[in-house]
């Protein structure tokens, strides 16, 4: 699912305070009475999305993840580019590789149809992304609602606060740090590397340049991605072992070198996180659980409530 991107600056800073104000302000049951088949429609749909192609899990998981790192949660990353902004679709981490819009085109529809003007576009991804989860195999955790849908994106945005798989862990360590989050979070929301796919041109530095790499692991990446540009968007799972479960074999894997992308393997190279590493290599409930937590914190980034932003009729363009 990639939830680290191809460009490599962070530049806006969310204080923890402003991240228990965002949790005071939203609830789980936001919709309990305005709209109580809400969390249902979007879980019927991402299992529907979900069973005709398996790998959407992750790319829900990964829509939810670049929303909220570029300005909060707040679905700016749906919109489609008009004449007074050009929004974050065709940032250098988006482009090409950012996918599910369809889908949550298809639940914000159904929500329209039972409750309209009501669901939030940033809800729904916040809610598709725990689902995705799930489907795949994972825990669960208390989707807190309430958020409200930009007006506005940010092409520039977009590529200065989006982590690149590129980084050493020190960078890593700061760019998560931006957004309030610590090293053990950093890690376990690494861990949804788990599902998904990368692109060849994304780790194809590492496989062919880099020595902390399994040998057999690099020669097998090598036969679907060469250094011709002709294989730039061949796919291979960021977790190679099993890529089709949300697991902590993703850690498993970095401890034997098996690391797709540099910023994974970095998790794992002789660091400060290599203990964490270890510790949800082998323990998957703990894993499961920090990454739960890590998420509900990730949901909370500075989202639009009360009178701020708007519900979007559509999610790809203002009202």
């Amino acid at each position: 699912m990639a939830f680290i991107s191809h460009y490599n600056r962070f530049c806006f800073f969310v204080p923890l305070m402003l991240l228990r104000i965002a949790s005071a302000q939203l609830s789980s049951d936001y919709y309990a009475t305005t709209c109580p088949r809400a969390l249902s429609v979007v879980r019927s749909a991402v299992l529907n999305a979900v069973v005709k192609e398996h790998r959407m899990g992750a790319s829900l998981l990964r829509l939810h993840f670049h929303d909220c790192f570029v300005n909060g949660c707040d679905a700016s990353v749906l919109l489609d580019d008009t004449s007074n902004f050009t929004g974050e679709k065709t940032a250098l981490p988006n482009v090409g590789s950012l996918r599910g819009f369809e889908v949550v085109d298809t639940i914000k529809s159904q929500l329209e149809s039972i409750c309209p003007g009501v669901v939030s576009c940033a809800d729904i991804l916040a809610i598709a992304a725990r689902d995705s989860v799930l489907s795949f195999g994972g825990p669960s955790w208390t989707v807190q609602l309430g958020r409200r849908d930009s007006t506005t994106a940010s092409l520039s945005d977009a590529n200065t606060e989006l982590p690149s798989p590129s980084l050493d862990l020190k960078d890593l360590i700061s760019s998560f740090s931006t957004k309030g989050f610590s090293a053990k979070e950093l890690v376990a929301l690494s861990g949804s590397h788990t599902m998904g796919q990368a692109r060849c041109r994304m780790f194809r530095n590492r496989i062919y340049n880099e020595t902390n790499i399994n040998s057999e692991f690099a020669t097998f990446l090598k036969s679907n991605c060469t250094q011709s540009s002709g294989t730039d968007d061949n796919l291979s799972p960021l977790d190679i072992t099993s890529p089709v479960f949300f697991d902590n074999v993703y850690f498993k894997n970095l401890v034997d070198s098996k690391g797709l992308l540099h910023s994974d393997q970095q998790l794992f190279s002789g660091g400060s996180t290599d203990s964490l590493v270890t510790t949800y290599s082998t323990s998957s409930g703990t894993f499961y659980t920090d990454f739960a937590n890590a998420m509900v914190k990730m949901g909370n980034l500075s989202p639009l409530t009360g009178t701020s932003g708007q519900i979007r009729t559509n999610c790809r363009k203002t009202n």
